[in-house]
């Protein structure tokens, strides 16, 4: 269900401030972070906690924790502290505390991603659901009108079509919790035509049949585009496509994981983007940032999995 806020039903974001703002009217929440000494972690949960109305429990190596807290000048009992250095059983223990709704909303510390995701994946006390779990960016650029999601630029590698479909799914979801009541899904690949030679290109054809047939719903899905019309308009009319979604797309979705990652960080690192991600398709929402994310990515991040 979208969120009750009748100034975004049925509009498109334009900033990640307004994910901000928008997290900032909902309910209060539990954020449990796995593996929490991590300083730029701490400086942008510290941030949520102040401006976000989130409440915070922190698992793991407690000395450590204290000790970056302090660095920080940040009142270390401002938190729920659970002290555990191993950080395969800090993740454990951080996916139980949400499995138990004890949080809401996990996130990801000094960790690498897989042993976080063999936590989430958990046969007694993972946050699974029937869809694969999926990653998602909301991207705020200068040169585009509009908020636009990005998806899947961290974890599912080569996807077939019927993995697009999912990951497609978990997508809109979000989108119709930020109040988009028909999301424009533009499948991507290098040219605009289909190629058996070219994956993306024929994944794109059954993907737009798929919504044709209403085997995906809640959305428009056309392609294969390449980025130039999907995204501009006088591109799509020089090149003559003819689509009620080109140049105007909300969600971008990538071939592989090569192209998603490398279009995410030109634009974080090359393009003065800003962004919120997170990972869904989960009971709950997971903030999974790179380490090399800005405190503000993170920060836009926890406001973004609230909204969920």
């Amino acid at each position: 269900m979208a969120l009750n806020s009748q100034k975004y039903m049925g509009d498109t974001m334009k900033r990640i401030d307004e994910i901000i703002e928008l997290a900032k009217t909902q309910p209060k929440k539990r954020l449990v972070v796995a593996v929490a000494e991590d300083a730029y972690v701490l400086k942008a949960v510290n941030l949520a906690r102040e401006n976000l109305n989130i409440d915070v429990t922190l698992v793991g190596d407690e000395r450590l924790i204290h000790e970056a807290l302090k660095s920080l000048n940040i009142y270390c009992k401002h938190f729920d502290i659970i002290d555990e250095p191993d950080k395969a059983t800090a993740c454990m223990k951080a996916v139980k505390l949400v499995y138990d709704k004890k949080g809401d909303i996990l996130m990801k510390g000094l960790v690498d991603t897989s042993i976080l995701l063999k936590a989430v994946l958990d046969k007694t006390y993972g946050l699974v659901t029937k869809n694969r779990l999926s990653h998602v960016t909301l991207i705020e650029i200068p040169t585009y009108h509009k908020l636009f999601m990005l998806s899947d630029a961290a974890m599912n590698m080569y996807p077939d079509a019927h993995l697009k479909k999912e990951i497609i799914e978990n997508g809109v979801q979000v989108l119709k919790k930020l109040g988009y009541i028909l999301p424009k899904v533009g499948v991507l690949a290098a040219i605009e035509k289909e190629n058996p030679k070219m994956p993306a290109t024929t994944d794109a054809v059954i993907l737009k049949e798929m919504n044709q047939t209403g085997l995906i719903k809640d959305c428009i899905v056309d392609g294969p585009f390449a980025l130039d019309n999907a995204m501009n308009h006088e591109a799509a009319i020089h090149k003559g496509i003819k689509s009620e979604i080109a140049g105007d797309v909300d969600f971008l979705l990538m071939p592989q994981i090569d192209a998603g990652n490398i279009f995410y960080k030109s634009l974080m690192f090359l393009s003065n983007a800003k962004s919120a991600s997170l990972v869904c398709g989960a009971k709950n929402p997971i903030v999974l940032t790179s380490r090399a994310d800005k405190i503000e990515t993170k920060y836009a991040s926890i406001a973004l999995a609230k909204l969920m």
